[in-house]
């Protein structure tokens, strides 16, 4: 059986929160060792791209980012020379219509020799939010949860969550995290609360993270033709 890239994420997650040993954990979850610590070794070295499918007995990289979009970091890169490849990752998806890694960033950098030192940014988690919700409705959370079902195969569990009232509006079991399964799971929710059958100056402000059916244009459209806005938590860092 071929696990998909958020399959081996969230078993790799499992097993660093699992109170089981290593081996006792890979053995509930039916994940063979040697499959597994091949994972984990990829994920250390390349971070959650270096989960993906790999095509056996093939040179081409296929995922390699396009010229045209390296050099466009790389000028991004020379404007914000105080940044660092996390905060470049950031800038470039809230701002360039395009989700990049923050490892993608760094090993562009890394290229053109503009890694001077191993330099990080520290950011300290904060009491309570700068700008937080002041009524209900105002900003919609969503996010997917995984269930893997002995015998059966994994499930997805999506919600969206009231961020001012900490309401769950709406929550649907699916077998795929795809754009069309958020679709179906915010029409729930829409309908739950009525907001397309009032008058109402502000709809509600969707915040995700960066996972591929939250960044794609087919939800980008839906949510543009709901006249809703959205918001992407800041990558590799779930404060947001």
């Amino acid at each position: 059986m071929r696990h998909t890239q958020a399959e081996k994420m969230e078993i790799i997650r499992l097993v660093e929160e699992s109170e089981l040993s290593v081996k006792r954990t890979l053995f509930e979850l039916g994940v063979n060792r040697s499959s597994f610590y091949e994972w984990y070794g990829r994920y250390q070295k390349d971070g959650y791209e270096g989960l993906a499918l790999r095509k056996p007995h093939t040179r081409r990289f296929w995922n390699r980012i396009p010229d045209e979009e390296r050099d466009r970091v790389l000028k991004i890169a020379l404007e914000r020379l105080e940044d660092t490849p996390r905060q470049l990752a950031w800038y470039i998806t809230d701002n360039e219509g395009y989700y990049i890694s923050e490892s993608s960033v760094y090993r562009i950098l890394k290229a053109y020799d503009l890694i001077p030192s191993p330099a990080y940014a520290v950011i300290a988690a904060a009491d309570k939010f700068i700008s937080p919700t002041s009524r209900v409705h105002q900003m919609w959370q969503t996010d997917f949860t995984y269930f893997k079902i002995i015998g059966w195969g994994w499930y997805y569990m999506a919600s969206i969550l009231d961020d001012h009232s900490r309401y769950i509006i709406a929550w649907k079991l699916f077998t795929a995290m795809g754009a069309d399964d958020v679709k179906d799971l915010l029409e729930a929710a829409i309908e739950k609360t009525g907001i397309e059958q009032v008058a109402v100056k502000y709809r509600p402000r969707l915040l995700s993270d960066n996972g591929s059916a939250f960044v794609s244009q087919e939800l980008a459209t839906y949510l543009e033709a709901k006249g809703m806005s959205q918001s992407h938590g800041a990558p590799y860092h779930p404060m947001t």
